[in-house]
This record gives C-alpha cells, sequence and structure tokens, in this order.
C-alpha cells in the first residue's frame, strides 16, 4: 500500500449535558475533517479506532464506513463529519486509520493522528 495525499483533522469537545460523571460516563462528541490533496478521488471504505481513557483501558472499533456512509471525496475537497465516544475517565485519546481505496483501485490506510478527549470543569 502507498501513502496517498490525505489530510485529516480532528477536534473534540466535551458533552457534560450527555455525561454522567458520578456513574464514570464521559461523553465526547468529535468533528473529523478529510482533506483530499492528491489528485484522484478517494473513497472511504472503513475505519479502525483505538481509543484509550486515562486508566489506559483501550476500546477497539472497527466498521464500515463512517456514519453509515462510505463517501468518495473529490480531489482538492473535503468531507467532514461529527461522531462520539464514551469514556470511563474524564480524559483520554483516540487515533486510527481509514481504509480507503482509489478510482483506480489502489487501496491504502490513511492515518489519523492522535487527539485527545478532555472534560473540563471550567464551566
Amino acid at each position: 500500500m502507498k501513502d496517498f495525499p490525505i489530510k485529516i483533522s480532528a477536534q473534540s469537545q466535551y458533552q457534560p449535558d450527555r455525561s454522567s460523571p458520578d456513574e464514570g460516563r464521559y461523553v465526547f462528541a468529535y468533528t473529523i475533517v478529510i482533506q483530499n490533496q492528491g489528485d484522484m478521488p478517494a473513497r472511504l471504505l472503513d475505519r479502525h479506532w483505538i481509543i484509550t481513557d486515562a486508566d489506559g483501558q483501550v476500546q477497539e472499533v472497527r466498521g464500515q464506513g463512517v456514519i453509515g456512509e462510505q463517501p468518495s471525496i473529490a480531489p482538492g475537497s473535503s468531507y467532514e463529519y461529527t461522531s462520539g465516544a464514551i469514556l470511563a475517565t474524564p480524559l483520554g485519546s483516540m487515533h486510527g486509520s481509514y481504509g480507503m481505496i482509489t478510482e483506480d483501485g489502489t487501496r491504502f490506510e490513511a492515518r489519523i493522528p492522535a487527539f485527545s478527549l478532555a472534560s473540563t470543569s471550567l464551566h
């Protein structure tokens, strides 16, 4: 598999109204932007997430597409979506990869850089 010019950025936000800290439930929303900086369309086929909480507990998530879609991203354009994660601690991180395929059938992995999930008590 070769590298392909896909740039991925992420932003997370703690969801206090959906969380229950007393029960060890911390809910986070995250927004991902996937930019195709190449010269060929690329379709996102599947995802692989590694989610780690502050206690070192790791959840691995694999599945088809994202939010029920397998978007094709044209050269020079981007695809954005928002999803969520639930942790047992107020702090954690996520990283992973998207399995993608180009118009000519070349499969590749687009790496998702690590980003933090952090609740803050400063309201």
